[in-house]
């Protein structure tokens, strides 16, 4: 088969889709990679290290979508991007076309586009593509949320997240205990913060005080419940993830009017909207806003910070699934793979991601595959 690694489009986004590891995988088991120049260099991986190995450098993307079977990239679709795809090709990428352009979504459906959302394929019921970078984001958040809290930040409170001794550690409210408010709540723990985590799946507090031998306090989570900790937090992680949905706003602006001058909040769930109602993107030059004296970082591709990291976590979570189809076909890996079909979104002209076809008023079809053997 043929593979395309396009160089991204989107601003300051640094990582690649596959490290050169992923595509020496590929390379030898006989299929051919066409790598963009300059697509691994956000990430320092060189055209040369892809060359070695056996992948072709090409100099556009125009030429890597006219030459390549299977797409594959990190972030979502532009229009430009969507108009390069020939019919009948399959895409891997992180898609969130609940919050995307409506002309991609033509262009998918049009050109029948095989389109494998990373962030919808799943694994037992765990999210293993989108994990990777869940658990990064996780992580970051803290190490965000600890620089703007810093006097000499854009208003930040002048505060040390763990405290010292005879001064109070500073509150951490995480909203959400999925991959991303685990790896928060770790890394606040560990920096010496008082966490405090708000959900309303019990299953997962009572997993967090087991994980965390009670030094975490879980909440459940209801409107009264999401108003007092987000007025108590020094630090606000919105951490919310509804599978292929957009995000609903569970915080307000009159609660973010109350919160403590100087505190930040980290939307992590922008990516799919934002669970604050205050929260607008913004970019990684210029990640920060003050609204109602209260410091928002809103960032949808936060795992750029740590490019090479990332790319590196991304190429093993992504590329079992990239070799099924590699070894065996797209209609038998997805036949054989319950957890890759509910990656799909588009498929032979259709929608079959029942949560995107609402979102666009869309026909909604089921998945139908028939075996290549």
């Amino acid at each position: 088969m043929r593979f395309g690694i396009p160089r991204e489009t989107l601003y300051e986004e640094k990582r690649v889709a596959l490290a050169p590891a992923g595509v020496d995988a590929l390379v030898r088991a006989g299929h051919t990679v066409y790598v963009e120049s300059g697509a691994g260099e956000g990430s320092r991986f060189s055209d040369e290290e892809y060359r070695k190995i056996g992948a072709q450098i090409v100099y556009s993307a125009e030429e890597v979508f006219a030459r390549s079977e299977i797409i594959v990239k990190v972030a979502p679709l532009s229009e430009e991007e969507s108009e390069m795809l020939l019919e009948n090709q399959t895409l891997f990428s992180f898609l969130h076309l609940a919050v995307g352009k409506k002309k991609i979504m033509e262009n998918l459906l049009k050109k029948k586009i095989t389109a494998i959302g990373f962030e919808l394929i799943e694994d037992e019921e765990q999210l293993p593509v989108l994990n990777s970078m869940s658990e990064i984001a996780g992580q970051l958040s803290i190490q965000v949320a600890e620089k703007y809290l810093e006097s000499f930040s854009k208003g930040g409170r002048g505060i040390l997240l763990g405290g010292i001794t005879g001064v109070a550690p500073a509150a951490v409210v995480i909203l959400g205990a999925g991959v991303v408010g685990i790896s928060a709540a770790r890394a606040a723990l560990g920096r010496g913060a008082q966490v405090i985590v708000i959900d309303k799946d019990l299953h997962r507090l009572r997993q967090i005080d087991t994980n965390f031998r009670k030094k975490v306090t879980t909440v459940m989570a209801n409107p009264y419940t999401i108003s007092r900790g987000v007025k108590f937090a020094d630090v606000l992680i919105g951490a919310v993830l509804i599978k292929g949905e957009k995000t609903p706003n569970l915080v307000t602006e009159e609660m973010v009017k109350e919160m403590k001058k100087g505190a930040v909040i980290v939307d992590v769930s922008i990516d799919q909207g934002g669970c604050i109602e205050t929260s607008h993107i913004t970019t990684l030059s210029d990640p920060v806003y003050l609204l109602h004296d209260v410091i928002h970082y809103c960032v949808p591709n936060m795992p750029a910070l740590v490019s090479r990291t990332a790319s590196y976590g991304l190429n093993n979570s992504s590329l079992v699934y990239i070799q099924e189809i590699a070894e065996h076909g797209l209609s038998n890996a997805l036949l054989g793979d319950f957890g890759l079909q509910k990656g799909v979104c588009t498929y032979n002209g259709y929608c079959c991601n029942e949560a995107i076809a609402n979102t666009y008023n869309l026909e909604y079809r089921r998945l139908h595959i028939f075996s290549t053997n």
